[in-house]
Order: C-alpha cells, then structure tokens, then sequence
C-alpha cells in the first residue's frame, strides 16, 4: 500500500477526544477528513483480543462502507501490577448501563484494583499507554503503525487536560501527568521533530514517514 495518495480520509471513530487529536496530528498535512460519526457510520462490535484486531475492524468498516481509506486507532492503558489490564478493554472499564462511559469511575476502578494488588510505590505501579493506527482501504489491505509511551499511575487525578486515563498517567521523564499536557506537549511532535511523545503521536509518527514520507 505504501505511500497514500488519497487526500480523502475517514477517521473511524467516535470518540470526540481522539478527534481532537487526529485533527491535531492530520492538521499539517492538508487531508480532508470527515469521522465515521459526521458520516452516521454504526460503531462496529470490537470483538478483537489484539489492539491490532480491534483497530482493524474500525477501519475497514469504514473504508468498506465509504470506499475510501480509513484512519483509526485502538488504544488503552496497560498496567503491570494489573496483569496488563485493563488493556484492550480499557474503554469497558468506563462503561455505564445506559452506553455512555464515565472515565474518572474508571480511573477509580483502576486504583481500587491496583490498591488490592498492594501496588502503592511507584516501581510497583508502572504501565504504559498503547496506540495501534491501522490504515484500511476498500479492499481490506491494511498497514499498522504501533506506539507504546512507559510510565506510572498516579493517584489523585491530575490536571483536566486530554482525555480518558490521561490524568493518572505521567510519563516516564516527566512531571506533568497527561491531563496537564497542553496537547502540542503531550503529542510532542510536529512535521520535521524527531521526538514523539504520546503514544498517538508515535504511532502517527510512523504512519506519516512510511505512507507520506515525511520525517
């Protein structure tokens, strides 16, 4: 597949915080792009056990339904103490009867799990955030991008920045948790830097100097 030619792209997502940073990571690049909700695309069952699996089946969902190339991303926070939980069922950990999802629960679950494990040192509470971008086109080809960031739990939350777990998470190397991150530190990369911070922002990193040949 490699090198994209299409300036068209679906984003196949949902969720209104990786929007946001899929516009801030396809921004320079000058694609037009519209996501799988502005299209009314039906959110596929995520059946995968693999975050390339689920990624995929977003993907080619969209690209299917649309016939035009599809950018998504499966992600989630993996926890050592928890056995690598909550993984790629991070988003489950947030859910509610009704559908919607309410992550500072699921930042309390986490820590409640993590207190029962006796994790409260930092050298005991280490993980790491994974993002797995697949391109899908029409065909059902497909490229992964894969981009883990190391660090810690944290417990209180810290700072109202980001998205999701991103306020109990510091990264290795920092003193700012995810949610205190203005989205240019978080992602830690633009067209031409050499240093990506976040695990999005790696992934894409990847995506953009295999399929756009940009450094």
């Amino acid at each position: 597949m490699k090198k994209l030619e299409e300036t068209k792209l679906v984003v196949a997502s949902h969720n209104a915080g990786k929007l946001r940073e899929f516009d801030d990571l396809l921004g320079p690049f000058g694609f037009e792009t519209q996501s799988a909700g502005q299209l009314g695309l039906p959110e596929p069952d995520e059946t995968g056990t693999t975050f390339e699996e689920n990624a995929y089946i977003k993907a080619y969902a969209a690209a299917s339904a649309t016939g035009l190339p599809a950018l998504s991303d499966d992600s989630g926070l993996v926890v050592d103490a928890l056995d690598g939980n909550p993984g790629v069922y991070t988003a489950n950990w947030a859910e509610l009867p009704d559908g919607s999802r309410d992550f500072a629960m699921a930042m309390g679950k986490v820590e409640d799990a993590m207190q029962a494990k006796g994790a409260t040192e930092p050298q005991q509470r280490k993980g790491r955030f994974v993002s797995v971008i697949c391109l899908a086109k029409p065909d059902g080809s497909a490229e992964y991008y894969r981009g883990e960031v190391e660090g810690q739990l944290v417990w209180p939350p810290r700072g109202e920045l980001g998205f999701g777990f991103d306020p109990v998470f510091l990264p290795d190397g920092y003193d700012k948790t995810f949610g205190e991150m203005t989205a240019q530190e978080k992602h830690g990369w633009k067209p031409g830097d050499k240093h990506a911070l976040s695990h999005r922002a790696r992934a894409f990193q990847l995506f953009a100097r295999d399929l756009l040949g940009i450094e």
